[in-house]
């Protein structure tokens, strides 16, 4: 059934700062691109391919493996913010020693790498935190039928502003600023970008829940089978567990290009740009395809797109096409992630009764998160065979993950 699109978007107080949160946010995705920028940074300074795989999965499953931990501590609370601005504190603090440490140890290939990726996994596992009493605010101040158009705009404008970082990553790349300072600068403005938006949803006003008693532990794992027991929401975790697997892939399409295919460094700007100029028109299809035919054909179609990026990534290194048709990976794959975010956060909220969201929520992120610690699997099958085999395997899993999208839940 369509979700049928408001007859008003005239945004509330606490719509606009969340709005606003999600742009600046993706301003802050621009500069810290995982997969290209922060990969990148960490090709010039000569990481194993595992360790590049690492780094996305840090990012990813530290941000969901703690979540069920944090819906036990969330549930009872009547106000999620004062986490969410905890959780940030550590998250902005841990981005300036990211800085810090690019700028200053480079020399020391090393010792960077391990401190940054101790600082990696502390954000996420701050971004973690903050990430449930995120979607728990945003499901009080923002009605199911507004939601589709609420995150359709927050990554619409954000996904303007982070083609406009991908220029800026290009100019510093490209310019006479020496190494390890033009990764520190990008790092900086990221940091400035995220601090901000941090700031910005802090300020949202929260309505407070009903008093619930308090969540332990042991009962949130104890519940797990109880939560699987919802057919609809084990559908929705094979496809997410698939889906995270395919990811595999992911890290390795900036540093096959720089590695294998010798592309120049300033071209990671240049992907930037097409990951994020990529993601305004998405988002408006996306938008179209939530109002028509709601989150469950998003996930399939963007499933389908992902599955094409690494195909193509082998098209160009196999038949050495011209540098631009490389370009097309990152499209796809930024069509693909605009659809996953509208797609993924819809579904979730829609699946998961309002008396236990948190738990819905933090049983999905926990047992997915694990999952998304496939890239570093990525990386050692790419250190023994090749980039080529792991760009095989993850179009396999985004197949898999197509055909299990079959047995969604229709919206209602």
């Amino acid at each position: 059934m369509s979700v049928a699109r408001p007859t008003r978007l005239r945004w509330n107080p606490n719509e606009r700062l969340g709005i606003l949160n999600g742009w600046l946010v993706f301003l802050g995705d621009g500069f810290l691109s995982v997969s290209v920028v922060v990969a990148g940074f960490a090709a010039r300074l000569g990481a194993p391919n595992a360790i590049i795989g690492l780094l996305p999965a840090i990012s990813a499953g530290g941000w969901m493996l703690p979540q069920l931990l944090v819906a036990a501590r969330v549930r009872s609370l009547p106000y999620k913010l004062p986490v969410y601005r905890s959780a940030a504190l550590v998250r902005m603090l841990t981005y300036l020693a990211m800085v810090v440490i690019a700028a200053t140890l480079a020399g020391q290939p090393a010792l960077c790498l391990t401190l940054f990726v101790l600082a990696m996994l502390l954000n996420a596992l701050a971004s973690g935190v903050s990430g449930l009493p995120f979607l728990e605010v945003v499901s009080k101040i923002v009605p199911p039928g507004r939601r589709a158009w609420f995150f359709g705009t927050r990554n619409l404008y954000g996904g303007l502003l982070a083609f406009g970082a991908g220029l800026v990553v290009r100019w510093i790349l490209a310019s006479g600023l020496s190494f390890p300072l033009n990764y520190a600068l990008i790092f900086l403005l990221g940091t400035v970008a995220y601090t901000v938006g941090y700031g910005v949803f802090g300020r949202v006003t929260e309505p407070a829940d009903p008093p619930l008693p308090p969540g332990k532990v042991r009962e949130e794992i104890r519940a797990i089978p109880h939560t699987l027991a919802d057919r609809h929401f084990r559908a929705f975790l094979i496809v997410r567990l698939l889906l995270a697997a395919a990811s595999m892939g992911d890290p390795f399409y900036a540093v096959y290009a720089l590695r294998d295919l010798h592309y120049p460094a300033a071209t990671l700007g240049t992907f930037v740009m097409a990951l994020t100029g990529a993601a305004p028109l998405s988002n408006i299809l996306w938008q179209r395809v939530a109002e028509r035919k709601g989150s469950r054909r998003i996930i399939r179609y963007a499933a389908f797109f992902a599955g094409l990026a690494p195909l193509l990534a082998l098209t160009v290194g196999t038949l050495h096409l011209p540098p631009g048709a490389y370009l097309l990976v990152f499209i796809l794959s930024s069509v693909a992630l605009q659809g996953f975010n509208l797609g993924h956060t819809n579904h979730l909220l829609n699946l998961a009764p309002a008396d236990a969201r948190s738990r819905y929520i933090g049983t999905l992120n926990t047992l997915v998160g694990a999952a998304l610690f496939a890239p570093v699997l990525g990386g050692l099958l790419a250190d023994a065979a090749g980039y080529r085999v792991v760009f095989v395997l993850s179009a396999v899993l985004f197949a898999a993950a197509w055909w299990q999208c079959a047995k969604l839940r229709r919206d209602a």
